[in-house]
């Protein structure tokens, strides 16, 4: 018997977010993929038609931070993903948090555009996340921060 592929579930906001994870796309392809983002657009772009929407927020907004928490548990419940991957931003957090209650590795990937610290996610992902990279090999001074290169 087989063993089937492993499901990860690659989360980015929409913008330079997602531009990253589709730059890993093809990367992922080894794999049983399931998209989700803040804008569906990005994704039909990309020729992503099956993909889950949650609510974009910040830590401006409160009530729609708990409301896309509530939205990336429901994500991951259904999909089950061995691996949950962001890019970024506080969407990709939270299913990065949601997987983890779930069983699932996770792996935090900040954004390129990060260059001076780690983005307020990325802080909160070193202490969340299975993995937490930088793009920028300075960052990584961070035990708990890894550089393995720049998806750019």
């Amino acid at each position: 018997m087989t063993k089937s592929k492993r499901t990860v579930l690659a989360v980015a906001s929409g913008g330079g977010h997602w531009e990253q994870l589709m730059l890993l796309r093809s990367t992922l392809e080894e794999y049983d993929v399931r998209f989700a983002t803040t804008d569906p657009a990005v994704a039909r772009q990309r020729g992503i038609e099956a993909v889950d929407v949650l609510p974009d927020c910040n830590k401006d907004r409160p009530v729609r931070s708990i409301l896309c928490g509530l939205a990336a548990l429901r994500v991951v419940a259904r999909h089950r993903p061995d691996i949950v991957v962001s890019t970024g931003a506080a969407p990709g957090l939270m299913c990065i948090i949601a997987g983890r209650l779930m069983g699932a590795r996770t792996a935090w990937i900040d954004s390129v555009a990060n260059g001076e610290q780690l983005s307020m996610c990325g802080k909160l992902s070193r202490w969340l996340a299975h993995e937490c990279l930088s793009q920028w090999e300075h960052l990584a001074r961070d035990p708990r921060v890894s550089y393995h290169g720049s998806v750019l």
